[in-house]
């Protein structure tokens, strides 16, 4: 295989994107319910956890004009398997929830920056046609991310509670190993990731900052923004605060509405069978958009996303004891959830893109779109926990079919190029 060959790097890539996203987004959310953290807590604080996604746009020009983004990524995922390691060096202190979010907050802001490198990489590195064709190659890595953090390591977490009896000492060990293994793929990519001609800092006049002003001016200017930005902020407004109650849901008992899993048994259903489900769902979205073109193709993948919310009001309408029908639930649901959001991905790729892919700011750009996606899940998700407290599970997931309604809203009225996407015929 060519060392500059996409299969060689995306996937491991997209996986270190993804994990440390994870981990501060769910694998804390399981953590902070094992510690006995409330839910209304746990909502608001990791919500706030989205904040350095959300202004990532801030600094993102300067991983434009400085230095080249295979240096950044390489540079902050040794930040981030530091963090790791100061988790778990935290986790038995008797202030442990202050020291580690303050340390998910450190995380978070080396991970956003992670993201805006890696996703301007991708775009420097391949051509238009090759990013649309490894969309759902991109997608499924993250997706295995994903199941290596909610799936296996809170499977993980709670064998080891099990065995030990000691849930702080369990979670010291899962964030011990991520530290060594996320060192392991910073020194991987130090070697794997190839050196695009593309890949180097924009040139800039003599005014740095006029120059860093300008990549903003230049998203906001481009025509239709007001649509572009409710479709980014409102796409996912059901999901920012459904995602939030989803784990807590599945572990609380059933004479408090939930379904009273097991850490192991969450670690399966939502983990590792959702997870897997969604993976497969997304690399559907990226081959139907590839084929049919995203305008075509933006409402069906709307309705697939969004009608299986419904599976949690059922769920927690009937409150099933068999893992087996739980995890089968929880599959359809995040396929469907998979299926739409590969229309998000590529809608952004169009964004940062411009007409005919000549953009020259397209990291920038793509993190700022990036960016309002962080905020329209902060935002929602922050007052979650304290909604769920007020209506129950049930009717908070009743509440969560309806606030679908202006993400649909939010398609109708913007606008799409008929062809993007499509691979050429």
């Amino acid at each position: 295989m060519n060392p500059a060959h996409p299969w060689r790097w995306i996937p491991t890539l997209y996986f270190a994107q993804g994990l440390p996203y994870v981990v501060v987004m769910t694998l804390a959310v399981v953590l902070y319910k094992n510690l006995g953290v409330s839910n209304t807590e746990i909502a608001l604080y990791t919500s706030w956890l989205y904040l350095p996604w959300v202004i990532k746009p801030l600094w993102g020009p300067l991983v434009d004009l400085l230095g080249t983004k295979r240096r950044w990524i390489v540079a902050m995922q040794f930040v981030v398997g530091a963090a790791l390691a100061m988790v778990a060096l935290a986790l038995p202190a008797p202030k442990f929830l202050q020291m580690t979010l303050a340390v998910f907050w450190l995380m978070a802001f080396a991970s956003a920056t992670h993201d805006i490198a890696a996703d301007g990489f991708y775009m420097l590195a391949l051509t238009q046609r090759t990013q649309s064709a490894f969309v759902g190659v991109r997608s499924t890595f993250y997706r295995l991310a994903m199941i290596a953090g909610q799936g296996g390591l809170v499977y993980l977490a709670g064998w080891l509670h099990e065995r030990s009896g000691d849930v702080v000492q369990a979670w010291v060990g899962v964030f011990a190993l991520l530290a060594a293994a996320f060192g392991a793929a910073a020194l991987y990519h130090l070697w794997a990731l190839p050196r695009p001609a593309l890949d180097r800092p924009v040139p800039r006049g003599a005014h740095f900052w006029v120059d860093f002003g300008a990549v903003f001016a230049a998203f906001f200017r481009q025509p239709d923004i007001a649509r572009i930005l409710g479709f980014l902020l409102l796409y996912r407004f059901a999901e920012a605060q459904l995602l939030k109650l989803v784990t807590p849901f599945l572990l609380d008992p059933q004479s408090l509405g939930g379904l009273g899993l097991k850490t192991q048994e969450v670690g399966i259903a939502y983990g590792t069978v959702g997870v897997t489900a969604l993976t497969l769902g997304g690399l559907l979205g990226g081959w139907v958009i590839s084929r049919r073109g995203l305008r075509r193709m933006l409402w069906p993948l709307m309705i697939c996303m969004h009608l299986p919310n419904t599976v949690f009001v059922a769920l927690a309408w009937w409150q099933p004891t068999g893992l087996a029908l739980v995890s089968a639930a929880i599959a359809v649901e995040q396929f469907g959830y998979g299926f739409g959001f590969t229309a998000y991905m590529v809608f952004m790729l169009m964004v940062a893109g411009g007409a005919q892919g000549t953009r020259i700011h397209k990291t920038a750009h793509y993190a700022l779109c990036t960016g309002f996606m962080a905020l329209g899940m902060m935002l929602p998700g922050m007052w979650a926990g304290w909604l769920q407290t007020q209506l129950g599970y049930l009717n908070f997931f009743i509440w969560a079919c309806v606030a679908t309604l202006p993400s649909f809203v939010a398609a109708a009225l913007v606008r799409i190029d008929p062809e993007f996407g499509r691979k050429a015929t």
